[in-house]
């Protein structure tokens, strides 16, 4: 069984998505569930985690309508105003739903970089582990110092690492990166997901060599036991087909011993979302 743990899902409107920039046009379109079951079902995918593509309340329950209407949708990560004095009354509502099992906030998108040290942040974020949720990190290298901050200050809540914190591929460059992701790494309440990597290397030129680099760095770092793929669809359509995004993923981690490969690709995931199978 393979688990997808980062896939999107939107209805697409202008307001909602400035995030997508020039060249992304394939993007600005309606992606829907009924267009990613035929994928999954040729890429020998069997179960999916749709995470949040808008900052808004109505993007977590929008998802968990899907996930009630197409059973493959196991887990959701939604989007909760963390620094809003309403955060545990909509974490209360969310969380009445099996299916809700994380939380994310577009931290890479803020201006400010040291977003998730301000006081409402992080008083959102100690609310977390009592409804046993998880925190989807999403972030660029240079916040990973300041990641590591903060999943310092929580040692008994789950963090997801989202895209190994977008390494720089395009241009062929490890450090700091590396050295600020082991740091990551080092705290035990920390997992990763092998996702994203190919929409950071060249669009029309990215070979899986390009990309070992950076994999042989996480999974050194975390390995097997806190390491999970994720197919970052229909983003990673502007750099290859959801079955190449699967496929590279699965067939790096068949280096690994078959317990080790069977962690990444399905008991992690399960674990990480509490996913009923």
């Amino acid at each position: 069984m393979k688990i997808d743990t980062h896939q999107h899902f939107w209805k697409y409107n202008d307001r909602d998505y400035v995030w997508m920039a020039a060249g992304m046009d394939k993007l600005r379109k309606d992606h829907l569930p009924v267009d990613l079951l035929p994928l999954i079902n040729d890429a020998g995918v069997s179960a999916t985690v749709a995470v949040q593509a808008r900052q808004c309340f109505e993007e977590s329950t929008w998802l968990l309508q899907l996930a009630d209407e197409y059973p493959f949708i196991r887990a959701v990560v939604g989007w909760v105003d963390l620094c809003s004095a309403r955060a545990v009354e909509q974490l209360e509502l969310l969380t009445q739903h099996p299916k809700f099992r994380g939380v994310r906030h577009v931290v890479h998108d803020e201006p400010d970089d040291e977003f998730m040290l301000r006081k409402g942040f992080l008083s959102g974020l100690s609310q977390l582990k009592r409804f046993g949720l998880t925190y989807d990190l999403l972030l660029f290298p240079r916040h990973l110092p300041i990641a590591c901050d903060v999943v310092k200050r929580f040692p008994d809540q789950l963090f997801v690492l989202d895209h190994i914190a977008k390494p720089p591929v395009r241009a062929r460059e490890i450090e700091p990166w590396a050295r600020d992701l082991k740091r990551l790494a080092g705290f035990a309440n920390v997992v990763c997901k092998i996702s994203g990597l190919i929409t950071e290397a060249d669009w029309n030129s990215w070979t899986a060599q390009d990309l070992e680099p950076y994999l042989d760095v996480v999974l050194d770092a975390f390995g097997p036991a806190r390491l999970m793929i994720g197919s970052d669809w229909p983003v990673c359509t502007l750099a290859g087909d959801y079955a190449s995004v699967i496929n590279l993923e699965a067939d790096y981690v068949s280096r690994l011993s078959g317990d080790e490969q069977h962690a990444i690709l399905e008991t992690n995931p399960i674990k990480v979302y509490s996913i009923r199978i």
